[in-house]
Formats: C-alpha cells, structure tokens, sequence
C-alpha cells in the first residue's frame, strides 16, 4: 500500500497526486494527516481502495464510481454528493447532506449526521443507493427523495426521537428506516408510515 503524507498539501495538489498513482497502476492508497482536504475520490472511475486517516473536507467521494473509500475519523458536508457506485465508510460522525443526489453506491457513517442526510438520493432499475447512519439524524432527512434506501439505527439508543423534524419532505420514492420513536407531527409532507414487512426485514438483516 502507497502512503502520502499530506500534512499542509494542498487539496487540489493532493488529488492529482491520487489520480496520478491510479493511473500508474496503484490500487491501495493511505492518506495520512487529512485536515480538511476536498473532493477526495470525488469522480474516481477504479476499484481503488483509499484509507483516510483524519478529517476530509467537503464532498468526499463525489461522483465516484466505483472506488472504495474507508475514513478512520470524522467527516464533514456532502460525503457520497452524487455518487454513482462504490463504497465510502466513516468511522465516525459526518456534516450535513450526506448523501446528496446519491444515484448508487453505498455510505456507511457509524456516528450521528447532521441536516438533511439523503436530500434528492434517487435510483433507476439496478442502480439503488444505501445511506446507513449508524447515530441519529437531525431535521429534512430524506427531503425530496426519489429513490435508494436511507437507514437511521440509533445505535446508542438516545432518548427521545433519532431523528429530527420535516422527515421526508417532499419524498417521493424510496424508503426511509427508523429505528427508534417518530412522532406523527414530526413526518413532512408527502411522507407516511408503514409496516416493516418480510422484504424490508429481510433487508435490514
């Protein structure tokens, strides 16, 4: 595996230096010291793995296709903005709308999110995206979806509701799982309840 150092290294230096070790061959890359750095793996078109060390700044993973993306800390806004394929985990909490515009691909984000998670996630026949919050959720999550499959676990099993207010705004496809106590007045419109049934639990196992 080819590690980069990227302590004070600009994020547009940075991603040319990723895409330049793509195109030479390299298929596993370790980012150490990420403090903030932009669109990493933002359009990548490879089954590259990148392990990130630290905080990546906005939009990771946007318009990725395909590579694979594991975080060993936070994140901040838009990671997986309209991803087509491939799979980004964070281990650990993320920014607001994650998720954004996701056509495909997998998210997984063990900790809490912020506003609006999975705004205008969307599918089309095979190409069906997963957004998995591993924490809680705050208000708008799953405005105006089209498609995909957004799951709040709760993990930690807070007090209250995990997820906040204006649930599903606007949403009209897709499939939005709670785990944990949501209070009519709490869903948006266009939004409703419904029984888990054999297929969503078949899926959520």
């Amino acid at each position: 595996m080819l590690t980069i150092d990227t302590k004070g290294l600009y994020y547009k230096s940075l991603n040319r230096h990723i895409r330049g070790y793509l195109a030479k061959g390299e298929n596993r890359i370790l980012l150490k010291n990420i403090l903030g750095q932009r669109y990493i793996g933002g359009g990548l078109n490879s089954d590259a793995l990148l392990e990130v060390y630290g905080t990546p700044g906005q939009d990771l993973g946007a318009f990725m296709n395909g590579s694979r993306v594991t975080v060993f800390g936070n994140a901040q806004d838009g990671v997986g903005n309209t991803m087509n394929a491939g799979k980004i985990v964070i281990h650990g909490k993320a920014g607001e709308i994650p998720g954004h515009s996701m056509r495909g691909g997998k998210v997984f984000i063990k900790g809490d999110v912020e506003y609006r998670a999975g705004i205008h996630m969307k599918e089309y026949l095979d190409q069906v995206p997963w957004l998995i919050i591993g924490g809680t959720t705050k208000d708008y999550c799953g405005e105006y979806m089209a498609g995909g499959k957004l799951v709040v676990l709760n993990l930690n099993n807070v007090a209250g509701s995990p997820v906040g207010q204006d649930i599903g705004t606007g949403i009209h496809g897709g499939i939005i799982y709670v785990r944990g106590h949501i209070e009519p007045h709490q869903l948006g419109i266009g939004a409703s309840f419904s029984d888990i049934d054999d297929a969503d639990s078949a899926f959520l196992s």
